[in-house]
Order: C-alpha cells, then sequence, then structure tokens
C-alpha cells in the first residue's frame, strides 16, 4: 500500500512537470515503529517547536539546540527532534558522536568553522538535476564543495564511528570543482539574462566575440566624437534602441549643420535622428558579436549545469554526511555549554533521571538558578507518580522536564541532568494546558477529554504519559470522579509510566489503594500569608493547595482577600457537606449565609433551628415560647 502511494504521488508530480522532476536518490521507507512516536498534540503541549503564547520559535527546545550552521543541518535536525528514535544501537551510535565533539573541543570548532560556509548542497542538488540551478548557484555549488577537505581534516582523529563513517561520505569532486571553478567568475550574476557569469579564458570563441562587441563599442564613442568634430555640433551624440539600433541624434537648433550622408530615422519633439551607411554596418558586427556571445555563453553554462547534474547522486550523499556531521557539531556544542550529560538509554522499564533540568526554561531564567529535581519511574513499584501542590510552584515545569529529557536522549542527545537512565518509550503522550477551540465549537473541558480519550485508547506500557490537572473545567466531584477513573484505568490495564499533577488532593489516596502508585508534593515554605515556591519535588502528598497565597501574588484587592478568607473558614467547618450558619460576630462580619453551590440552595437558618428542636424534652409552655421567638425572627427577617 504505501509503494502504490508512493507511486502514485510520483505519477502526480510528473503530470503537474511535463518537462521531467529532479534526479530521486530513492524511495525510503518509514516504519513508524522505528520511532518515539510524537503526535501534534505532544509537539504543542512541549513546545517543541512553537511556543503556546505567541507561536514563536524563541523558547522552544528546537531553538535551544539549533546552533547549526547549515540549512540541511537545521532540517536534520528538526526531523530529529520530532522522530526520536526506538534502535539502542542507533541511539547509542549518535551518543558516541556527540561525546566525541564534546570532549575534543579544539576539533568541534574546526569543523564548525568549515560549516559555516557551506550552502543549501541538497537544494542545489535539486536545481542543478532540475535543469533550474542559476549562475549563482553552480558558483555556491562549488565554494560548499571546496571546504569538504577542510571537514576532512578536521574529523580525521575522530573515534566515534558515526563521524569516521560520514566523514569517509564527504566526497568533494575534485574534478566537477575544478571544470566549475575554472569557468565560472567568483561573482556571478543572479540570472542567465544577465551575461558575464562565464570566466575569461575558458572559451576562446566566446573571449572572440565579447572583444568584438567591446571594439565595437569603443568604434561607438570614438565615432560620436569624430562626428562632432565633423559637424561642429557639440550636443550630438549616438545612442540606441531595440527598435532602431544604433543612431546619431541632433537637436532642432543644430539641423541646417547636418551633412548630407546623415539618412533621416526618426523624428522627435526637440531633435532628429540619423543614421549612416558606415554606422550601419558596424551596427551589424557589433549586435551579431553581442548576441552569439550571449547565446554561446548560455549554451556554455547548460553543459556545466549538466555536467554537476551527472554528480547528483554523490553530492546528494555528500550533503547529508554534512547534515548529519552539522547535527552533531550543534548537539555537542549545546551541551558543553550548558552541562548536559549522557544519558544511559537501554530497553529497560525505568526513568531515572537525577537533578534533572528543564532545558529551555533553565537557559531562559539564566540569572535565576533552575532548581533540579530527581524522577524515578518503573512499571513496577512507580508506574503512576501523584503530583500535588499549588499553582504557580512548577509542577508543569517538572512534567514538561521530564518528557523533554526523554526525547533528547532517544533522538540522540545529551540531555540536562547530573545522570540519567532512560529504559525506552515508544510514545510520549502530553495533557496539558488547553485552550477553547471556537472554530470546532470545542470548550477547554472538551479538548482536555478528547486528549485524555486518546491516551487512553493508544497508550502501552512503554509509553510515557504526562497528565495535568484532568477533570479541571467541571464541577469538583466530576472532575474528581474523572481524575481517579483515569489515574485507576492506566495503573491496572495499561501500566505506562505516568506522571500526574492534581490539584484534587483526594487522589492521594490512590496510593493506598493501588500497588505502584506513588505521592509526591512541590515543597513549599510559609511566613505569615505569604508562601515561597521551593520548586523541590518531595515523596509525599499535600491537602492544601495554597490558592489564596497564589491570588495575593497575583495582586487580587486585600477586600476580595479577605472575603475569600471568610469564605473558606465557612466552609471548612462544614460537615459532610452541610453548612452551618455563623452566628454572634462571625454573623455580622459575615452577613448572610453564602449560596456556594450554584444548583443548591443555602440551608434556611430558621428551617435548621426548628429541625434541631427536641419537642420531647421541652413543656408545652416552653414549646410556645420558642414557637413565639421563631416567629419575631422570621418577622425580622421579612
Amino acid at each position: 500500500a504505501a509503494q502504490a502511494a508512493a507511486a502514485q504521488a510520483l505519477r502526480a508530480l510528473r503530470a503537474q512537470r511535463p518537462a521531467g522532476l529532479p534526479r530521486f536518490p530513492g524511495i525510503t521507507t518509514y516504519f513508524p515503529r522505528q520511532h518515539l512516536v510524537v503526535d501534534a498534540s505532544t509537539r504543542r503541549n512541549l513546545e517543541l517547536e512553537r511556543t503556546l503564547l505567541g507561536g514563536r520559535r524563541e523558547g522552544t527546545l528546537l531553538g535551544l539546540l539549533d546552533r547549526t550552521r547549515t540549512p540541511m543541518g537545521a532540517r536534520l535536525l528538526r526531523a530529529w527532534l520530532l522522530q526520536p528514535l526506538l534502535d539502542l544501537a542507533a541511539i547509542r551510535a549518535r551518543h558516541d558522536a556527540v561525546a566525541d565533539l564534546v570532549s575534543n573541543r579544539v576539533r568541534a570548532g574546526e569543523v564548525a568553522e568549515a560549516l559555516r560556509h557551506v550552502y543549501d548542497l541538497e537544494r542545489l542538488t535539486a536545481r542543478v538535476s532540475a535543469g533550474t540551478a542559476m549562475p549563482r548557484d553552480l558558483r555556491a555549488l562549488v565554494d560548499s564543495l571546496k571546504k569538504v577537505p577542510q571537514l576532512r581534516a578536521a574529523l580525521a582523529g575522530a573515534q566515534a564511528p558515526l563521524l569516521q563513517e560520514r566523514a569517509q561520505s564527504l566526497d568533494g569532486r575534485p574534478d566537477l570543482v575544478r571544470l566549475l571553478d575554472r569557468a565560472l567568475v567568483d561573482q556571478p550574476p543572479a540570472q542567465l539574462s544577465e551575461g558575464g557569469y562565464i570566466r575569461e579564458g575558458y572559451s576562446s570563441e566566446l573571449d572572440e566575440l565579447r572583444t568584438a562587441a567591446a571594439h565595437g563599442r569603443e568604434w561607438i564613442a570614438e565615432l560620436e566624437q569624430r562626428e562632432r568634430t565633423r559637424t561642429g555640433i557639440k550636443s550630438l551624440r549616438v545612442g540606441y534602441n531595440q527598435v532602431f539600433g544604433y543612431y546619431i541624434e541632433v537637436t532642432k537648433p543644430n539641423l541646417h549643420l547636418v551633412p548630407p550622408d546623415y539618412e533621416r530615422k526618426q523624428t522627435l519633439a526637440n531633435a532628429e535622428r540619423f543614421v549612416t551607411p558606415e554606422l550601419k554596418a558596424m551596427e551589424e558586427k557589433i549586435l551579431g558579436a553581442e548576441e552569439r556571445a550571449r547565446e554561446l555563453e548560455q549554451e556554455l553554462f547548460c553543459e556545466l549545469r549538466l555536467a554537476a547534474a551527472h554528480e547528483a547522486d554523490q553530492l546528494l550523499a555528500t550533503a547529508r554526511a554534512i547534515a548529519e556531521i552539522d547535527v552533531f557539531v550543534s548537539l555537542a556544542e549545546v551541551a558543553a555549554e550548558r552541562g548536559y550529560c549522557r544519558p544511559e538509554v537501554d530497553d529497560g522499564s525505568v526513568i531515572e533521571i537525577r537533578d534533572g533540568r528543564h532545558p529551555v526554561v533553565e537557559a531562559i531564567q539564566a540569572e535565576e538558578p533552575f532548581v533540579p529535581n530527581d524522577t524515578y519511574l518503573d512499571c513496577d513499584g512507580h508506574r503512576l507518580i501523584i503530583l500535588t501542590g499549588p499553582n504557580m510552584s512548577g509542577k508543569s515545569t517538572y512534567l514538561r522536564q521530564v518528557a523533554l529529557i526523554v526525547l533528547m536522549a532517544q533522538m540522540g542527545s545529551f540531555v540536562p541532568a547530573r545522570q540519567a537512565r532512560i529504559g525506552l518509550v515508544d510514545r510520549i503522550f502530553t495533557r496539558v494546558g488547553a485552550s477553547d477551540d471556537l472554530a470546532s465549537g470545542r470548550s477547554t473541558f472538551m479538548i482536555k477529554m478528547t486528549e485524555t480519550a486518546n491516551i487512553l485508547h493508544n497508550a502501552t506500557d512503554r509509553s510515557l504519559v504526562i497528565l495535568d490537572e484532568i477533570g479541571r473545567g467541571t464541577s469538583t466531584f466530576d472532575g474528581l470522579s474523572l481524575a481517579w477513573a483515569v489515574a485507576e484505568y492506566i495503573t491496572r490495564h495499561i501500566g505506562a509510566r505516568t506522571l500526574f499533577a492534581t490539584h484534587y488532593h483526594h487522589l492521594n489516596e490512590l496510593a493506598e489503594v493501588l500497588d505502584g502508585v506513588r505521592n509526591y508534593r512541590i515543597a513549599v515554605k510559609e511566613e505569615g500569608d505569604r508562601v515561597i515556591f521551593l520548586r523541590k519535588i518531595m515523596p509525599g502528598g499535600t491537602d492544601r493547595s495554597y490558592g489564596l497565597q497564589v491570588a495575593r501574588l497575583a495582586g487580587l484587592p486585600e477586600e476580595v482577600l479577605e472575603r475569600a478568607r471568610e469564605v473558606l473558614r465557612q466552609l471548612e467547618q462544614e460537615d459532610l457537606g452541610r453548612q452551618v450558619a455563623p452566628t454572634g460576630h462571625a454573623a455580622q462580619n459575615i452577613g448572610a449565609p453564602v449560596q456556594l453551590r450554584l444548583f443548591e440552595a443555602a440551608p434556611d437558618p430558621l428551617v435548621e433551628e426548628i429541625r434541631r428542636l427536641d419537642l420531647d424534652a421541652i413543656s408545652p409552655i416552653e414549646a410556645l415560647m420558642k414557637l413565639r421567638e421563631l416567629q419575631e425572627q422570621l418577622r425580622r427577617c421579612q
């Protein structure tokens, strides 16, 4: 089916370009099982290419890792980032190459310097094969191939097998370079129509035609000066246009000085144009030489382009080798600069990270030291981590950090940690953050549930699942129920290694009833009404959200915060969800009981007082007095 689809695509391309297609080096089959799957949702949530806010490249993992010097290197780095590997041998080979360059910064610097002057060989070769390359394209091809010997020399001492293999694949095509270098000027024009791109001395015939045309132009200049002297017309000039060719122009005040051998050709408002037999004869020689020179120059260029097209396979192989070398240098440069470690990747189930850091946040917040954190996940006793903590404390950063470290390790990069052991992950699922999709009519909650459903249907025991605030966006009990059921289903039926951040503290009870669930929290330091986020992951759950403290940090008015504290105290006095009406001084401060639930009326204090009356324990007189008291209270309320 895949081959049939490729053939159909090729047939469609041929129909669109009857003149012919560029040379195809071959069709490569893509096997999804050879790569860690990164779907569109994960790509977006982890901000691999574009930030969630603003859609910028700066502030993404790609923006951080991309130190490539060539366009094909930049494209390959993006491909590696979006298609990490599952092949252990291939992953370790990439790590070997990066380690080689990290340990030898001089070699890495020499390679990087050579790469700075390499153009986009892949696209240049495509244009050459398609017959659309212009003079500047061939010059860029030559200048790029000239750097190949320098690259090979810089990689001569490399120990990593991948670097050695790529160095051997570098073929500078010296014969082609000599041919093109001898034929093309150093700074050719952009278009063939501009001419002047074939170097003098390459073609004797072209040189003769150019000389004839140049001498003809010199003769024209001499003719103009000679005619001025002969006629005494100081303003006489010899010009040229596409319609009449060369002409002699005389202004009307000087027409009485025109010699008899001048033949009138064109009349203008303020002048007249003439030709002479001598001028017409030279025009044929000049224009003939120029036209023939243009034609011959284009013929010679087409021959050069065809010679380059015959080397397309070797040029593409060299381009691919340069692209890989460029990516390795880029990854090594970032690893050395940021203090990354080489991860140990195996086919086990353990993900163990010591002092892991979020690569992008760490780089952006350079002035503030990043707080590192440990992570331990496996498919047995640590399958699912319930992470609780206040908003803004760093839960989402930690979740993304773990996912990014796994992805970086399997793409072949070093990782931001002191030590890392990564059991192969077949797919990374993320349910982090969301916004309404108005065009499709989907709310934030609907988007969250759709992404969660995708995880539950497709995750395996080798997947890494990142869940942030499942259940938020609906009622408290609905949200808690969904979050509990999702965590339970993943643990019992899927077994995926999972990080589950939540504000539902009741989920900490899962660790008591499910094997493989562990509770962790974000450490917080309280100073009066203030709260300081320590950003450190600690064992054990928490039963506080610190919402009011976070609201204070956000700048809410003090009046709103004070009222929120009063309502919070009232809620904390509830027993089994029932609200007790405040009395005395509290009643004066809070006022009438607040209707806290959207569809449930607040309980009536009079009704509650009547309900608490024990009629068997009071006398008839006491009952009558109590009834009068309640009647008076009812009148006051009205």
